[in-house]
Parts: C-alpha cells; sequence; structure tokens
C-alpha cells in the first residue's frame, strides 16, 4: 500500500465532490466549490494538478477536458485524519477525543444508538483479542 500524503482543507473539500460524484472536470469541481468558497477555476486547476503530484487524484482526456477521480477512498482517509487528530492533539487517549467531539456538538439520538452499536463491537473485539492472548 502506498503511503499517502494528509490532504489539506481545501484538497479535502476537493475529494469531497469526487467521492460524491465519482470524477468531475475541473468546471465541474469549480461550479461545486464556488457555491460556498470564494475561489477561481484556475486555482481549482493548480489544486488538482498538486493532487495528482501527491497521488490522490488522477485523471484522463476526454475532448480538452481532464477528468479527474479520486485515488483514495473516503473511509481510508478519514481513517488516516482521524488518527493523526488523535495522536497530535489527544496524545491516543480515544475517550478525550470522544469527549471533546460531544461537547462541541451534541449527538442525535441516531447518532447516540450508532456509538452504542460501535462500543458493543469494541467490547466484543476487545474480549476476543483478551482472550486469544491468554491461550496456549
Amino acid at each position: 500500500m502506498i503511503d499517502r500524503v494528509t490532504p489539506t482543507e481545501r484538497e479535502l473539500e476537493i475529494l469531497k465532490i469526487l467521492w460524491a460524484r465519482g470524477e468531475a472536470t475541473v468546471r465541474e469541481v469549480y461550479e461545486e466549490m464556488s457555491r460556498s468558497v470564494p475561489i477561481v477555476q484556475n486555482t481549482v486547476q493548480a489544486f488538482l494538478r498538486t493532487m495528482e503530484e501527491k497521488q490522490l487524484v488522477d485523471h484522463r482526456v476526454e475532448g480538452r477536458s481532464f477528468i479527474y477521480r479520486p485515488l483514495v477512498k473516503r473511509e481510508q482517509t478519514n481513517r488516516s485524519l482521524a488518527t493523526n487528530l488523535l495522536e497530535r492533539v489527544f496524545d491516543g487517549a480515544i475517550d478525550q477525543m470522544v469527549q471533546s467531539v460531544i461537547s462541541a456538538q451534541q449527538p442525535t439520538a441516531e447518532e447516540i444508538a450508532r456509538l452504542e452499536e460501535l462500543l458493543r463491537t469494541a467490547k466484543q473485539s476487545a474480549k476476543r483479542d483478551t482472550g486469544k492472548g491468554g491461550r496456549s
């Protein structure tokens, strides 16, 4: 597996567009980004070229258009960013990270139910791992 560079904030915005669409031209990315960010098309094009150098995206040519697609998966990128945040800010303390997130934004009932399910799964996994280590 190639060790990929962590995307910048703007690169992540572009990746989100590409993940949602599957692929897009520079113009399509620009049009979507310009709805929420003051940006020009040439800047988007420069970002995409840099992202290609970083192996975050790839392109194919169709006529005169460059059509870009993401090379990294959303889940893989989310995991990498979360791990980076966990280590850099919280020194690996998952409980502190979750506490900070919850204090910043109250989860919905659905999110709490999902968190409870994630915790149940993590507990089961921890029990299995402990059981494996204790066997001869």
